[in-house]
């Protein structure tokens, strides 16, 4: 990188996160100014309006692409309208160790005497917890689930190339001929059409109107400016941001700052969860970079400077602050905002092209937390493309993962979505799948599967409080087979999903009514044409995803519990609890053997396989197709961000040896240390998982530096990706790095400041993490060789 990207990437990854207030402010006093007197969707708009004529804009010294979320980098707005935080929940964001914001005295007056009074019981997480039921609330409390939108907004979705063709005028001509076409005397919905196009409207002019701010400051800095080349730049900046992104771009510049500010559009609109994708980055800039190259008026080294500044600018934007269960779920300042690169084209064509191989380069040069970047591996993308990624993932951070293309338009075509926009589909936040500028493809929240079977053993009551929180299903010690126990298991969780979507139903009902996404709806496929906002079931395609954790763990719990108490009766069911009960304290045989003599999932066993091929099917059938309120369908996920932890820390010892407290597995992945056989063997265990029919399956490997050398190394990863690609897996991603290192940064963190790790669907900075994530990275099975 040179010297103008350094010095930013230094500020970026040097600057202490902090709150920032004033999106809090503004957005109360638009809604002081407009509640009541105007259609929600309308009001939600004007406020949007209101947040982009009065923000704060800054231009940072030597940036080229400009806008931040905040009044500068690493300040985190808050969203009252959402999750009203208290002065306490301000305190203990300034003084917590990890994932810490710092609060000025000034900010929590604010809260205390401007913010709280106005948006006490109004917030939508207020709305929320008061609409859940006592079986939901039990149940959220015990940690049988999560829930995603208590703190944050649906969001999840993926820009495709529309804003590259289309600018902000296209769009309000778009919307005005809707507007003209509604039919008042036989569309009774013609009302609700017309306020919510007025509002799309509206969030057009806005966003308009914040890079007009941006042209403005940019131009009165180069006019007090006295290097002639900072000046020339600062005129470019302001030419940008007076054409885009009200019209379409002509240059690569103005296609990252057309991105850029309806990125910053979709986040200062709601607090997305996860934040926005750029989608196929490289097959979107790569018509701008061959134009300009066969021009003269780009070079390869160039691009890549406007590309690093562009990275610079995603790592400014912390995730907005969480507490509580949230935080716990996703202890992150990563905002997940992911890059898919290589895939395949529209028409089924190879989609790699010259700039793939120039973010590649990006990633490794800049080495930086933010955006997260995945491969999209085709049968038809060669094998040099599949070998430089490898080069990437071996420097250490976790990034790219990588994904089987192919599998992913599998899935979206089983979904019900076209040839064509399955193609130009991918996957976002850590592995999910979605119709990129067409779906509106939202998590729910976590599920905890194994906490499920702990409460079977118990008959319904939690170990942990001894609340009754699920179904009566029998004592266990009175189950004479393994059926029995499945069928109560089913039994259990058949329940507890039904009142995790009950309380889904609700929430997504909530949003529609309450919160929604002019902005957002403008840039999502079909809302204009529908008048329908994208919380309300606009868009194109609309999937509701459960995400299960905890899949490794329970198949090892099931398969030690059928060959020790069911097929070798060496083990009662009663003497079982007994030893779970005691955390295996005076147990420790049963324990070992637990251990080291039951089958695992992640040895290609098929005794232990088939345990996880019967889970799924279970969570995909009580789950997979059922509808939502807004015209969507309910999927399957497995995947943890950092919930494994947390559904850990709630649940008591396991039969599969585990002690009470620790993690789960995470993702497919085997139980940590659970997989004794190689890589190979555990791609042969994942893929007899029907991963097409899931929405994302994370796996998880960890290699040392040295199995990855030479030339060799990457021809061996290369083998052992398209080998699980070909076997129908859906991601694979890898950790290279040595455990001695991570337990010496364990003690001595301050010689390890950059050190970057893979956790799960996203990389993060091992001194980011808590003690029990970092402990459970180190127990994953350090493979020494294929």
């Amino acid at each position: 990188m040179n010297e103008r990207i350094r010095k930013l990437r230094q500020q970026s990854v040097s600057t202490v996160p902090i709150i920032s207030i004033e999106r809090a402010v503004l957005i109360t006093e638009a809604y002081q100014k407009y509640q009541g007197k105007v259609s929600i969707p309308v009001l939600r708009a004007l406020s949007f309006k209101h947040l982009c004529a009065n923000k704060t804009v800054v231009i940072l010294d030597g940036e080229l692409i400009v806008g931040e979320r905040g009044p500068q980098p690493q300040s985190a707005p808050t969203y009252p309208e959402l999750c009203c935080h208290s002065v306490e929940d301000f305190e203990i964001m300034d003084q917590r160790e990890k994932i810490f914001f710092r609060v000025s005295p000034e900010s929590k007056k604010i809260q205390k005497e401007t913010i709280i009074p106005f948006w006490k019981g109004k917030a939508i997480r207020d709305l929320i917890m008061d609409q859940m039921t006592p079986e939901w609330h039990d149940c959220y409390e015990a940690g049988i689930y999560t829930e995603f939108m208590e703190q944050r907004a649906p969001g999840h979705t993926v820009c495709d190339d529309k804003i590259y063709r289309k600018g902000m005028l296209d769009f309000k001509a778009e919307i005005k001929e809707q507007l003209d076409q509604l039919d008042f005397v036989n569309d009774f919905a013609a009302y609700d059409k017309q306020e919510e196009l007025k509002g799309m409207d509206i969030a057009c002019d806005a966003l308009m109107i914040f890079a007009g701010r941006y042209a403005e400051k940019a131009r009165a800095m180069a006019a007090e400016c006295r290097d002639e080349q900072r000046k020339a730049e600062l005129i470019r900046i302001a030419e940008n941001c007076e054409w885009v992104p009200a019209h379409a771009p002509h240059t690569f510049h103005e296609a990252l700052q057309m991105y850029w500010f309806v990125h910053l559009g979709v986040i200062t609109e709601l607090n997305t969860w996860d934040a926005y994708c750029p989608g196929h980055l490289d097959q979107h800039l790569n018509p701008f970079y061959q134009r300009e190259i066969a021009a003269g008026t780009l070079t390869r080294e160039s691009a890549m400077e406007l590309l690093e500044s562009f990275w610079v600018k995603f790592n400014n934007q912390p995730a907005p602050p969480k507490v509580g269960i949230t935080l716990k779920e996703s202890a992150t300042y990563t905002d997940f905002c992911n890059i898919n690169i290589g895939g395949m084209k529209a028409d089924g064509t190879d989609g790699v092209c010259d700039v793939s191989y120039l973010l590649l380069d990006v990633i490794k040069d800049m080495r930086i937390l933010q955006p997260s970047t995945n491969v999209q591996i085709s049968k038809k993308n060669p094998d040099k493309f599949v070998i430089e990624a490898g080069r990437v993932i071996r420097e250490g951070m976790g990034f790219p993962s990588v994904f089987n293309h192919d599998a992913v338009v599998q899935e979206l075509l089983r979904q019900g979505k076209s040839l064509e926009d399955a193609r130009q589909g991918g996957t976002s936040g850590c592995v999910e799948v979605g119709a990129f500028g067409k779906e509106a493809y939202i998590l729910t929240g976590y599920f905890n599967m194994v906490k499920v079977l702990e409460i079977t053993l118990h008959n319904g009551v939690d170990p942990r409080t001894g609340k009754r929180i699920g179904l009566e299903t029998g004592d266990p010690r009175s189950f004479q087979s393994m059926d029995d126990l499945m069928a109560a298991f089913k039994q259990q969780i058949a329940y507890f999903i039904d009142v995790d979507i009950r309380g889904n139903n609700v929430i997504e009902k909530m949003y529609a009514q309450y919160m929604p996404s002019p902005f957002l709806s403008v840039i999502t496929e079909d809302c204009i044409t529908r008048g329908r906002d994208y919380n309300a079931g606009g868009a194109r395609y609309n999937s509701r995803y459960i995400q299960f954790v905890g899949l490794g763990s329970i198949t090892d719990c099931f398969s030690s519990i059928k060959k020790h108490v069911f097929d070798d009766r060496t083990l009662t069911i009663d003497k079982l609890l007994a030893v779970l009960d005691a955390n295996f304290k005076g147990f420790e045989k049963e324990r070992q053997i637990f251990l080291n003599k039951t089958p695992k999932y992640g040895n290609d066993d098929d005794e232990a396989d088939s345990l996880i091929m019967g889970m799924f099917e279970i969570i995909y059938g009580l789950v997979n197709g059922r509808p939502t309120p807004n015209g969507g369908q309910y999927r399957v996920e497995m995947l943890p961000t950092t919930c494994h932890v947390y559904f850990g820390s709630v649940i008591g010892a396991t039969p599969d040896g585990r002690k009470a407290g620790v993690a789960l597995s995470e993702g497919i992945s085997p139980v940590q240390g659970a997989d004794k056989c190689g890589p190979t063997a555990v791609i042969k265990s994942a893929a007899k998982l029907d991963q097409l029919r899931t929405g994302g399956a994370l796996l998880n490997q960890k290699f040392t530096p040295a199995v990855l050398e030479g030339e060799t190394g990457l021809e061996c990863l290369k083998d052992l990706i398209r080998a699980y690609f070909r076997m129908d897996g859906h991601h694979i991603q890898f950790n290279v790095v040595d455990s001695d290192m991570l337990r010496d940064a364990q003690h001595h963190p301050e010689n390890y400041n950059d050190l970057i790790v893979r956790v799960a669907g996203y990389s993060d900075y091992f001194n980011n993490l808590t003690a029990e994530l970092q402990n459970e990275i180190i127990l994953r099975t350090e493979q020494q060789g294929f």
